[in-house]
């Protein structure tokens, strides 16, 4: 009863398509000089540890003017959807606790929405740093599972009402690195220097309920893929009491928030 990662087109449509507006704001951070530290300078090579789709990697190559960048994830057919799409990456098959890279080869090693389904987060952390070369910047971003990342968080509520199972399941209480603490502690684990984190909120804007539900049913992730599973009249009843409970605008669209936290530090030259 695996979380279920393979197909690129309903990942995009599911959760594809707000990790984007969130890369956005996490590159910028890293790429924007402030008064405590220099921001990731163009021309500098760039790893994606967990790339899924791409989108991460096409934010950094839109946004960063990396001289290269490498992404790597362990789901072929997510690594298809992005080699499409992006030619000017490279893309290779590989776990990020066990990165088929070189020590120490990487000016900025990020990971976006990846690190909690690495069983062994600290282990990823760890090879993060391990391909990082002295003075590299390592940066992560994820879901805040528990409290805000609202559009699953109002599917796992209401699912338990039906199934008490499905707190086996809730990306909540699964992912404890998904916390700020958690994050800062991995990273020093890691000898990483100046942890920081912060969070990123994004809105999350669906048309109508179908707009909200569709994705759901594409069977990719932890949700849709525990959805799968149930019998027909389970799946409807917890539609039926999400399209009653979800909070509906004038205009019938349902405005929803995305919160993730990132977090930052530097490979001690």
């Amino acid at each position: 009863m695996g979380d279920v990662w393979a197909a690129g087109n309903a990942y995009e449509a599911y959760v594809g398509r707000w990790s984007r507006p969130v890369a956005a704001k996490f590159v910028r951070w890293l790429t924007v000089p402030g008064d405590d530290r220099p921001g990731v300078a163009p021309g500098r090579r760039w790893l994606d540890a967990g790339c899924g789709t791409g989108a991460l990697t096409g934010t950094v190559l839109a946004a960063a003017a990396p001289a290269e960048i490498v992404g790597v994830d362990m789901s072929r057919g997510f690594l298809a959807e992005a080699r499409a799409h992006l030619p000017a990456a490279r893309f290779v098959a590989g776990d990020a606790s066990a990165l088929p890279l070189a020590q120490g080869r990487f000016d900025a090693v990020v990971s976006g929405l990846a690190l909690n389904f690495v069983p062994g987060s600290q282990r990823a952390v760890d090879e993060f740093a391990r391909v990082a070369a002295p003075g590299a910047t390592v940066a992560a971003y994820v879901w805040d599972y528990a409290t805000g990342m609202q559009m699953m968080r109002h599917f796992w509520d209401v699912a338990a009402e039906f199934d008490p199972a499905a707190a086996e399941q809730d990306e909540g209480p699964r992912f404890p690195i998904c916390h700020p603490e958690a994050l800062a502690r991995a990273w020093t684990g890691a000898g990483l220097r100046g942890a920081e984190t912060r969070p990123i909120e994004i809105p999350t804007v669906f048309g109508d309920f179908d707009d909200y539900w569709r994705p759901f049913l594409g069977g990719q992730g932890p949700a849709p893929a525990y959805l799968a599973r149930l019998s027909p009249d389970k799946r409807a009843a917890i539609r039926d009491r999400l399209d009653a409970r979800l909070p509906r605008e004038t205009d019938g669209s349902i405005a929803l928030t995305a919160r993730a936290w990132a977090v930052r530090g530097f490979k001690v030259a």
